[in-house]
């Protein structure tokens, strides 16, 4: 509709243009045609041109910010209002939640290592009237402002802190971004950082830490266990110690789970006392 509102000046100039050209003749035509048409009926026909021009329906998540010979009135909106044609202007202004991706960022964190970092920020404009008079361009201003602060906030913290403390970076960022927005009416919800790549020979020597950290756990736990199997078998020969039928039936369990692998193996089994007699004559010669 607005199109069309907006040819009507240029029908009207051109028909006077052509008037004036064909001579008085059109121009009688043109003025017999206008007094045979009813005044209800131009009436109508005004009114229902400047309600065309004049009515406005703003959606629930928009409100339009009018200005009235330049000075700015206020927002209106959601719905429908009527506006003063020439004298109000009109710009909306979109209510809604904004995700913005921030552009990769190349940082030096503060133990001097290269990283490229990039974000989303979620915001939205809570005053329509301070997001259109007090900066040009909310959405470009709102862009650079979180590109800067990404930049100084990771490079003043260090590798680890960027890798393990993500949370405390992203409220920080969100703090200080929402900070400097706020004489705009734009509320920043949630920032959050996306990825963070790092250097290729960094990430082999990440690597290289993290296999040999895993292996230090592994020798710690094998000699745990070592040391707890040692104990265990110290205290099982105690027991065996005092009760000595406790090791011919371990001596004949053993003979058992041997017999039961398959195998071509000959097991001889010979009697324990058979040893003591040994020892104890052993024991006797070296007395003598």
């Amino acid at each position: 509709m607005k199109p069309l509102l907006d040819l009507i000046p240029f029908v009207l100039f051109l028909g006077i243009v052509l008037a004036s050209v064909a001579g008085g003749d059109l121009i009688k035509l043109i003025g017999g045609v206008a007094m045979g048409i009813s005044p209800v009926l131009v009436l109508i026909v005004a009114v229902i041109v400047f309600l065309a021009s004049a009515l406005k329906i703003i959606p629930e998540y928009q409100r339009a910010v009018i200005f009235r010979l330049g000075r700015v009135i206020g927002a209106k909106g959601p719905g429908l209002f009527i506006l003063i044609p020439i004298i109000d202007k009109m710009v909306k202004v979109d209510l809604r939640t904004v995700t913005l991706d921030v552009p990769t960022q190349d940082i030096i964190t503060r133990d001097n290592v290269s990283v490229s970092v990039d974000a989303v920020v979620y915001f939205r404009v809570i005053e329509p009237v301070k997001a259109i008079v007090q900066v040009e361009n909310y959405l470009y201003a709102t862009s650079q402002i979180a590109q800067t602060t990404l930049r100084s906030v990771c490079g003043a913290a260090e590798l680890d802190e960027l890798l393990s403390e993500r949370e405390k970076l992203n409220m920080q960022l969100q703090e200080i971004i929402d900070r400097q927005t706020d004489p705009w009416g734009v509320k920043v919800v949630a920032v959050e950082l996306k990825r963070i790549d790092l250097p290729e020979e960094l990430r082999r020597a990440m690597a290289r830490q993290a296999e040999a950290e895993r292996e230090r756990r592994a020798k710690i736990i094998t000699a745990e266990a070592e040391y707890q199997a040692a104990q265990k078998l110290a205290e099982a020969a105690q027991i065996l110690s005092t009760q000595p039928i406790a090791i011919q039936l371990r001596y004949l369990e053993t003979i058992q789970n041997v017999s039961n692998k398959p195998g071509n193996t000959v097991l001889i089994p010979i009697p324990t006392e058979l040893f003591r007699v040994f020892l104890g004559e052993g024991k006797v010669q070296g007395q003598g």
